[in-house]
């Protein structure tokens, strides 16, 4: 599960990690807390093939009977073939910028533990999708068009897992990874669906504070 995480980064260091033209990037601010519901980068094709640097809502949103929509933040990599998630997975895959993410443990006030590749919090991406939506945020409020996002997770490593034993996010670190995940067969993709290595990650902060202390 990841509802929470930072892209303390400017622009131009997203910008040139994803290899996102400036005529092609919006602007964007760094972030010490993403919440589900807020704006926030994410890297995706657009309609001429380039990649483009854009802010998307997070969460997928999940019209319920009688009931709020819900917002749907992961996706797990054993649902992919569900129909609620499968058409994005097979043509609008995305990179969600990052530098750690957040997971509690224990009872309220909980801990949170952010997870990051270091404690310098070098930019990764993580595997997500996209797809357009259009109808209300709220039970029986107006209509909006929006462009939302969700984050892949797969089982733990056993560093995450010793927070959140279920899942953790598929991270994605290397130039061919991005590339397979926005440009690749659907079959290709799937190759890049596993557990981060937990030696290659650490805990970079535990506390109760709900944002990443470490600013760029």
């Amino acid at each position: 599960m990841c509802n929470l995480y930072s892209q303390t980064l400017p622009r131009e260091a997203v910008r040139e990690l994803f290899k996102v033209s400036s005529n092609r990037a919006a602007s964007i601010n760094s972030r010490s807390a993403i919440f589900p519901g807020n704006d926030a980068p994410v890297v995706r094709l657009a309609e001429d093939g380039d990649r483009e640097l854009v802010e998307l809502s997070w969460g997928f949103i999940l019209l319920m009977k009688d009931r709020a929509p819900k917002r749907v933040t992961n996706f797990r990599d054993d649902k992919i073939d569900s129909r609620f998630w499968n058409a994005s997975f097979r043509v609008r895959r995305c990179l969600i910028p990052a530098t750690s993410f957040a997971e509690p443990k224990g009872k309220r006030p909980a801990t949170w533990h952010w997870f990051a590749l270091d404690k310098k919090r070098p930019l990764f991406a993580f595997a997500g999708i996209w797809r357009a939506y259009s109808g209300p945020l709220k039970k029986d409020c107006e209509k909006v068009d929006i462009d939302t996002y969700s984050i892949m997770t797969t089982k733990p490593n056993k560093l995450v897992a010793q927070v959140h034993p279920q899942r953790m996010p598929v991270i994605l670190t290397e130039a061919d990874e991005y590339e397979t995940w926005l440009n690749g067969t659907p079959a290709e993709a799937r190759t890049l669906v596993r557990s981060y290595p937990a030696d290659k990650m650490e805990i970079v902060q535990s506390g109760a504070e709900r944002k990443d202390l470490m600013t760029a």
